[in-house]
């Protein structure tokens, strides 16, 4: 029968230095290196579009701006004449 302390058991823990030892400066850069590389392996995950997917989107985006203005222009003077007509503008 083996003895098993209650401190390793399910702490999930491999025996590792555990990371609020060392002196502050030195965790404040092992932190930063700890982002920066999570960053990076992020980065490589992304599926970059191919020209023509790029072109395609670029296109759907400007004509669908250019709609939305033409919509929010022609509701503006709709407005405008509206207010114009119930106060008396001119």
């Amino acid at each position: 029968m083996t003895d098993v302390s209650a401190d390793t058991r399910g702490s999930g823990r491999t025996g590792r230095k555990s990371d609020k030892g060392g002196n502050p400066i030195s965790r404040f850069f092992r932190s930063i290196s700890l982002f920066v590389s999570q960053i990076l392996d992020e980065l490589r995950k992304v599926v970059r579009p191919t020209r023509s997917e790029l072109v395609n989107y670029t296109i759907v985006v400007i004509v669908f701006v250019t709609f939305v203005m033409a919509l929010v222009a022609t509701v503006d003077f709709g407005f405008t004449k509206l207010v114009l007509w119930v106060f008396g503008g001119k």
